[in-house]
């Protein structure tokens, strides 16, 4: 592993990988709340966030990024623990820091992200937005953050307004963007334009994150490739988006034979529509020929699937210790101890 910290050295020299997609994974490991999705974890089970950071490394993430999404001053008050705001900010960077300081050359990312307040037409809204990132962002600055991540931004305004604050830190910046189905910022605004404007006033990195599965994700980074000449971003979720049903907010699921109680698979009636890990690898390898450098895996990911993004672009990863190897299993296996009778059952299993 290199010890270089300057990002776009890093992303000119080949593929890094960043690991989103916490919400999901703790709400399944049982330590956040579906439908709140505030990342408590950071101050109730340090060591259960630790460990996810750990997993997500092993599996080939170059990047640890704070857990602080929706740890917005905005969603603490919804919750009504507003007091924990900072404890909670510093807490989740503090534990991204020692975790990235464990294997030389991993970088450490500050987050912020959608606000779901910024309102185009309020400017005391927008200026209320704009003191949220403006503290997350100095907070992940005296915690030795090595860059700095905004996602999920729906709205073309509030990227711009993230990309503002975030560059008051002199890091490194990623700012990527989640459309919903109407292919359009939710703002009027051409996702690709938003690209263009956010790489010219000075983002690293564009690109897509989050609500867009491989089959929907790949056509616009394909146009946001060819419109931009900084590095560009990718992390889908994996969940099989149509272009009748493009974002996973409106994935149906007519075989559900008890379905959720709030109407819509998203977020907690999703299983029967992820994608499988060979899915996710063939979106790697599509991205990265098109020139796609810093990949990933947003809401629905877990280590397994980052190590599939990893392995995809030619990496061996700590966990690659334990990738398949089918060829012992008793049903497709080849090795000589393995009885062709037992074998031969597959068919009938």
């Amino acid at each position: 592993m290199t010890t270089d910290r300057t990002l776009s050295r890093r992303l000119d020299a080949g593929p890094v990988i960043c690991a989103e997609g916490f919400l999901f994974e703790l709400e399944r490991r049982g330590y956040l709340s579906a439908g709140e999705f505030v990342p408590e974890v950071a101050l109730d089970h340090p060591e259960a966030l630790r460990a996810l950071h750990v997993d997500f490394q092993r599996a080939g993430s170059d990047i640890v990024e704070a857990f602080t999404y929706n740890g917005h001053r905005e969603k603490m008050r919804v919750i009504g623990k507003e007091d924990l705001l900072e404890p909670l900010n510093r807490s989740a960077l503090a534990i991204a820091r020692e975790v990235a300081d464990r294997r030389p050359g991993d970088l450490m990312a500050g987050n912020i992200s959608n606000t779901n307040v910024w309102d185009p037409a309020d400017t005391a809204r927008q200026t209320e937005v704009r003191a949220m990132f403006e503290e997350m962002v100095g907070w992940a600055v005296e915690a030795g953050a090595d860059l700095i991540i905004g996602e999920t931004f729906y709205y073309a305004g509030e990227a711009l307004a993230a990309l503002e604050a975030a560059r008051a830190s002199g890091l490194p910046i990623v700012l990527t963007l989640a459309p919903m189905a109407m292919d359009e910022m939710a703002d009027g605004v051409g996702i690709v334009e938003t690209c263009q404007r956010l790489e010219q006033a000075g983002a690293d990195v564009v690109g897509l994150n989050c609500f867009r599965g491989p089959d929907t994700m790949l056509p616009w980074l394909r146009r946001i490739r060819a419109a931009v000449s900084c590095h560009v971003g990718a992390l889908p979720v994996p969940y099989r988006t149509t272009a009748k049903e493009p974002t996973f907010f409106n994935l149906s699921d007519d075989g559900a034979r008890v379905p959720s109680p709030h109407g819509r698979t998203f977020p907690t009636a999703l299983d029967p529509l992820q994608t499988n890990r060979y899915e996710i690898g063939a979106f790697a390898r599509e991205a990265a020929a098109l020139g796609v450098n810093y990949l990933g895996v947003c809401c629905g990911a877990s280590p397994m699937l980052i190590r599939e993004v990893a392995e995809a672009v030619g990496r061996t990863t700590e966990a690659s210790r334990y990738s398949e190897r089918m060829q012992h299993h008793f049903m497709y296996g080849s090795h000589e101890r393995l009885p062709d009778h037992i074998a031969a059952l597959g068919d009938r299993a």
